[in-house]
C-alpha cells in the first residue's frame, strides 16, 4: 500500500484537495519534497509528465512516484511542517493537456491494434508533441492515416470512458489490449466497445474531450515505427503555427495559401541555377583578382625573385568556397603560398595552400592557426582549410602562419 491515496484515481478532473503533510524530504539539489497523506497531484510515469500547482503558498514543480513512500511533491517557497492541513490546487491547463494527450494515445494505440494488429510498445508525452513506437510492418503515410481516421471517428462519436478497479483474476478474462505490468488490484481504463487497458494516468471522462488526433510525422527507429502525434489543443496550436508560416510564404509570392508550394519549388530551382552560375562567374573573377594581387605582389620594393611569393590576407564576408577558389587560382602560379582568412558571419574561415613546386605543410600551419580561432580544420600537405568561433583573433591567426613560413624562408628575419 502507497503511504498516499491517489485522488486522480477515481476522478481526473479533481482540480481542488484537502490533506495532511505525513513527511518531508530533501532532495539530492536541496529542494524540499513533501508528502501527503492523500493527493490530486499526478506523478511523472507511465510516458505521462506530473502535474504542477500550488500547496498552501508553495509551488509544486515536480511529483515524483516514490511506490510505497506515497507521492513526493517537490516545492518551491513556504515549507509546511509534518502533521499541518494543507490545501492543494491543480494547474488545469497542464492536466487537461495531458489528459488529452494520453488518452488520445489510448485511442491511437487500439486503432493500431484493430486496423493492422500493430501494439504499442512505448509512449512518451514530449513538450510540444507525443510519440510512441508501434510495431507496425511497411508503415505508409496511408496505413498511418487510416489508424488515425479511426481514432478521430471514436473521438467524434463522444463515447464514455469509465474507470474500472479489477483483480487479476478478474483481468485475467478480460480484452486487455496489454498485458498488465503488475499484480493485484489494476485500474482499467474502458473506452466503450474500442478499448480495455491498464493505465495508472489521468484521462477524460468521454472521447469527445480529446478534440482531435493529428499525426505530424514518422519514422523507422529501433525496428519499429516511431510517430510524432499531438492531441487535443496542441493540434490546434501546431495548426495556428502553420497556418501562419503558410500565409507568410504565401504573401512573399503575392498568391494563395493553397497556390505558393509549386512557387515554392520554382523559386528554388531558380535559385540552385542562378547559385550554380554566380559559383562559375566567382572562379573567374577569382583568377583575375589571383593575377592582380600578385602583380601587385612581384612589383613591391623588397621582393626578390626567386623567394616564394606569401599571400596573406583576410577578408570580410567571403564563404569558404570562395576563399578556396581565390586559394586555387592563386597557387595555379608557381612558388606560391596562400595563407587567407575570411570573417564569414559569426565564423572565422582559414584556407591554406601552396604550389606544387613550394615546400611546406599547409595541414600543420592550419592546425596551429585553428587553435587560435578556437575551431578546427584539416587536409593535405598542400590545401587545409578549417575555422572557428573566435573571429577576434582571425588576423593573428593569419599574421603568425605568416610569420611562420617567412621565417622558414629567411631564417634570420
Amino acid at each position: 500500500m502507497s503511504a498516499t491515496e491517489r485522488l486522480y484515481y477515481n476522478d481526473s478532473r479533481l482540480l481542488e484537495f484537502d490533506a495532511r503533510v505525513v513527511d518531508l524530504s530533501e532532495r539530492d539539489d536541496g529542494a524540499v519534497a513533501v508528502t501527503l497523506d492523500r493527493t490530486a497531484f499526478y506523478p511523472t510515469g507511465g510516458g505521462q509528465p506530473n502535474d504542477t500547482g500550488t500547496l498552501g503558498e508553495a509551488r509544486v514543480v515536480d511529483c515524483i512516484d516514490a511506490e510505497s513512500e506515497g507521492v513526493l511533491h517537490v516545492i518551491q517557497g513556504s515549507v509546511p511542517q509534518i502533521g499541518d492541513a494543507v490545501h492543494g490546487r491543480i494547474d488545469w491547463p497542464r492536466r487537461l493537456d495531458h489528459m488529452q494527450q494520453h488518452t488520445g494515445q489510448h485511442l491511437l494505440s487500439a486503432a493500431f491494434v484493430k486496423e493492422f494488429a500493430a501494439p504499442t510498445h512505448s509512449f512518451r508525452v514530449l513538450e510540444h508533441e507525443c510519440e510512441i513506437d508501434v510495431a507496425l510492418e511497411d508503415p505508409t503515410d496511408e496505413r498511418i492515416e487510416q489508424a488515425v481516421n479511426l481514432a478521430n471517428q471514436i473521438i467524434w462519436e463522444c463515447r464514455p470512458i469509465q474507470v474500472r478497479h479489477v483483480t487479476s483474476e478478474e483481468a485475467a478474462s478480460l480484452p486487455l489490449r496489454k498485458e498488465p505490468a503488475r499484480e493485484g488490484e489494476l485500474r482499467v481504463i474502458e473506452i466503450d466497445n474500442f478499448d480495455l487497458t491498464p493505465c495508472g494516468g489521468t484521462h477524460a471522462k468521454s472521447t469527445g474531450e480529446v478534440g482531435i488526433i493529428a499525426v505530424r510525422s514518422w519514422e523507422r527507429a529501433k525496428g519499429l515505427t516511431r510517430i510524432q502525434f499531438m492531441a487535443g489543443i496542441r493540434v490546434l496550436n501546431d495548426y495556428r503555427k502553420a497556418n501562419n508560416t503558410a500565409l507568410e510564404i504565401a504573401s512573399l509570392f503575392s498568391a494563395g495559401r493553397e497556390d505558393s508550394p509549386p512557387l515554392v519549388a520554382k523559386s528554388l530551382e531558380t535559385n540552385k541555377r542562378l547559385m550554380r552560375r554566380v559559383r562559375e562567374l566567382d572562379e573567374v573573377a577569382c583568377r583575375v583578382e589571383a593575377e592582380q594581387i600578385l602583380k601587385e605582389f612581384t612589383s613591391e620594393a623588397g621582393y626578390c625573385p626567386p623567394d616564394p611569393i606569401i599571400v596573406a590576407r583576410v577578408f570580410d564576408d567571403r564563404d569558404a568556397e570562395s576563399l578556396k577558389h581565390l586559394a586555387l587560382a592563386l597557387i595555379a602560379h608557381p612558388n606560391v603560398v596562400a595563407i587567407l582568412g575570411s570573417r564569414d558571419g559569426a565564423a572565422a574561415r582559414l584556407m591554406f595552400a601552396r604550389s606544387a613546386d613550394a615546400p611546406w605543410d599547409m595541414n600543420a600551419l592550419l592546425r596551429t592557426a585553428c587553435e587560435l580561432v578556437d575551431g578546427r580544420g584539416g587536409g593535405k600537405t598542400d590545401l587545409a582549410q578549417g575555422g572557428g568561433k573566435n573571429i577576434e583573433r582571425l588576423s593573428e591567426a593569419i599574421e603568425r602562419a605568416r610569420a611562420s613560413v617567412a621565417e622558414q624562408i629567411n631564417p634570420k628575419n
